[in-house]
């Protein structure tokens, strides 16, 4: 009996001790780990839940560092998914041609013509949008399957990707080590940390592309949403949306969003002698207020708010610019038998989700004056973006 009572006795004294760890790792999140399909070329891929302390969730898969699902509550409470994609891996493989999700390189954004000198050499890149590079290619990093592992975060749960893509992958030179870490807060924020290291001098222009819906997946346009933007100039475009290299005032024009305004005559051509000539609607970097165009300090960008249900986005970035991009050709699928359907079950049309994309401006490797891309042996690259969410 004097046995029976001293373990049970140690034993109280081991959970009593266990139990503050036990809510601290409650509180600080959880991180769970699901087969998610084969490749067609055989290569398995996993999809990572991230979940905070306050039921936050967010689904990211290998196969391009796909952010699949963001569920945030609104005003009333309800989680909703607030971003758009597809519901399985065959679809992101074959159809993903909006880049729903990913995290986009070498080169996010346009290189004019597929080519750009650095040191006195000419590269070639994959011309894959009219005349233009975009993206980072046929094969870029949203078409890849990164390696995956959890890592510590102060503040919540952090899933860390990595790729190594080879010297020469899609026209780029040097072997580029890049990560990519997505951190879940517990203030309901999703922070992205990018870093690369080049063993030659490339270029590198790393964003992701989710495309948000604060009413919802799925709950059809984004028109009434209100968008403000934290910027004075803008970078008008040639008819194939390549920056002119002039950094133009926002002010008296419809791109002026320093005062929060509805987003919804600007996701379509309503001014088509603004928006160049294959714009079809909003599709344009800005050029975010800082101190000058190199300062790397994080700042507040833009803020997206839907007034019905109440949820807000907040972008926070060290880049320079912000793309802002609202599914110009969604519900156009030329080839296609069928248009994108969301795991809402709805059809995806043009205005139905806006990408808010990070970034240095399109065609800087042909635009010496502005911020430079390049990347060179003993640099590291390295950017943050932050999507903080919250209700009014």
């Amino acid at each position: 009996m004097k046995r029976l009572f001293l373990f049970v006795l140690s034993l109280t004294l081991a959970l009593a001790l266990l139990a503050p760890l036990q809510g601290k790792a409650l509180a600080q999140g959880s991180i769970t780990k699901a087969p998610y399909g084969t490749t067609a070329d055989g290569v398995a891929v996993d999809e990572y839940t991230l979940t905070n302390a306050n039921g936050v969730e967010v689904k990211i898969i290998t196969y391009g560092g796909i952010i699949t699902s963001v569920k945030v509550p609104d005003r009333y409470g309800n989680l909703v998914n607030v971003t758009l994609g597809f519901t399985n891996l065959q679809d992101y493989e074959t159809r993903n041609t909006n880049y729903f999700g990913a995290i986009i390189g070498r080169y996010g954004n346009r290189i004019a013509g597929g080519k750009f000198t650095l040191d006195g050499v000419e590269y070639t890149l994959a011309v894959n949008n009219g005349p233009n590079h975009l993206h980072g290619g046929l094969k870029g990093f949203d078409k890849v399957v990164w390696a995956a592992q959890e890592v510590e975060a102060e503040d919540g749960v952090a899933l860390e990707l990595s790729y190594r893509s080879a010297d020469m992958e899609e026209g780029y030179p040097g072997n580029l080590d890049v990560k990519v870490v997505y951190t879940l807060t517990n203030k309901n924020e999703l922070r992205l940390d990018y870093t690369a290291t080049t063993d030659k001098p490339t270029v590198v222009n790393l964003t992701n592309h989710a495309y948000w819906n604060l009413k919802g997946e799925g709950s059809g346009s984004i028109d009434g949403h209100i968008l403000w933007v934290n910027a004075d100039r803008y970078t008008p475009t040639d008819d194939h949306l390549i920056p002119t290299g002039e950094l133009a005032p926002v002010e008296g024009t419809p791109f002026d969003f320093r005062t929060p305004k509805v987003i919804g005559p600007m996701t379509r051509s309503t001014y088509p002698q603004l928006m160049g000539g294959d714009a079809r609607g909003l599709d344009h970097n800005f050029v975010l207020n800082r101190p000058s165009l190199d300062d790397k300090s994080m700042i507040m960008a833009a803020v997206l708010y839907e007034p019905d249900l109440g949820r807000t986005l907040e972008i926070w970035t060290t880049e320079p610019g912000l793309q802002i991009y609202c599914g110009n050709y969604f519900g156009q699928w030329s080839d296609e038998a069928q248009p994108w359907i969301g795991p809402s079950g709805n059809f995806y049309r043009q205005g139905d989700g806006c990408a808010l994309e990070t970034q240095h401006f399109p065609d800087s490797p042909n635009k010496p004056d502005w911020p430079s891309t390049v990347l060179r042996p003993g640099e590291t690259y390295q950017t943050t973006t932050i999507f903080k969410f919250d209700v009014d």
